[in-house]
């Protein structure tokens, strides 16, 4: 699958990230996970939750992922979730090092297919791990490029920084998620759907197969990409999301913005776990703001650490 689109950075650039999570006012535990991953053809680098590297030389993976289950199966499901995304992803990298290459397509969903027999296996070893599952929205920023994946309800949005407004890229695979495509629902009304949280599909919870959503953006200074789950959009509107995640300085420091939206949420809703993942595009040279050097381990690893068909049997998250 070609990208779509041929713009690219033909300078050296930087990330800034900030992650935040919150188990919200209602759930007594944290389904969410979330991860920042940055490698290189010798090592792999846990990245903290606050941070910013130069893009020179090194791949950058972002990811959240809401588990599914009872009891603290759905805690156990995400963790699985980016575990496996930490273990994989950077294979591909000493790949590409070496002359071996692979579509970007192709990368990604092996590594979904990967995770979804992990999260089965798991699923069928243990009575209080049965119907175990994930969602997982990834990121992929490489030589100009954001490659995404995707599958459940949490989400990736695109903030370009030219022409401004906010894209949702990835879809929900939900029936009430259909509807809005169609433009059945307003935005107002698939929120507020009592089906709304009804999955189509996810890794793991049973399912035969899994057929992630794949895409390309080319990235340039000023873009940035926002990663969440659902209990985000539970209590933001898109709207509220570009408000928000607008970046913000305070005596020379950059706000985090993943907290900004966070607390947001909670305090419009708090019904489910909330996670937010914000990642910007800098030009090398505006990068700025006390960040500690991505070379280096950084404390908190971010773990708390398409189908348009309808009649897809679906299954409630638990």
């Amino acid at each position: 699958m070609p990208p779509p689109d041929h713009r690219s950075l033909a300078t050296p650039h930087r990330l800034r990230w900030h992650g935040h999570t919150d188990r919200g006012r209602v759930r007594p535990n944290n389904e969410d996970a979330f991860l920042c991953l940055q490698f290189d053809a010798q090592e792999v680098r846990y990245l903290g939750k606050i941070g910013d590297a130069s893009s020179v030389g090194n791949d950058h993976v972002f990811a959240v992922s809401d588990g599914m289950g009872g009891a603290s199966a759905g805690e156990f499901a995400s963790r699985i979730t980016v575990e496996k995304v930490m273990r994989i992803m950077p294979g591909v990298f000493k790949q590409s090092a070496v002359g071996i290459e692979a579509g970007y397509a192709d990368v990604l969903e092996e590594l979904f297919e990967q995770i979804h027999r992990a999260l089965t296996f798991v699923g069928y070893s243990y009575e209080e791990t049965a119907g175990m599952g994930a969602t997982l929205s990834l990121c992929w920023f490489t030589s100009g490029w954001m490659y995404f994946a995707h599958i459940g309800d949490s989400r990736v949005y695109y903030l370009p920084g030219r022409e401004g407004g906010i894209r949702q890229l990835t879809q929900d695979d939900t029936y009430v998620g259909w509807l809005y495509r169609q433009g059945k629902l307003n935005e107002r009304e698939a929120r507020t759907h009592p089906r709304r949280n009804v999955l189509q599909k996810a890794l793991g919870a049973g399912n035969q197969y899994v057929d992630p959503q794949v895409g390309a953006v080319a990235c340039e200074p000023g873009d940035r990409f926002l990663l969440c789950t659902d209990g985000l959009v539970d209590g933001l509107f898109n709207q509220q999301l570009l408000d928000f995640a607008t970046p913000e300085e305070t005596d020379g420091e950059t706000r985090n913005a993943a907290h900004h939206l966070v607390v947001a949420a909670v305090e419009r809703s708090g019904r489910d776990n909330t996670t937010a993942l914000l990642v910007e595009v800098l030009a090398e040279e505006d990068a700025r703001g006390g960040m500690q050097d991505a070379g280096c381990r950084m404390q908190d690893a971010g773990c708390r650490m398409q189908d348009e068909n309808p009649s897809i049997s679906p299954f409630s998250r638990r």
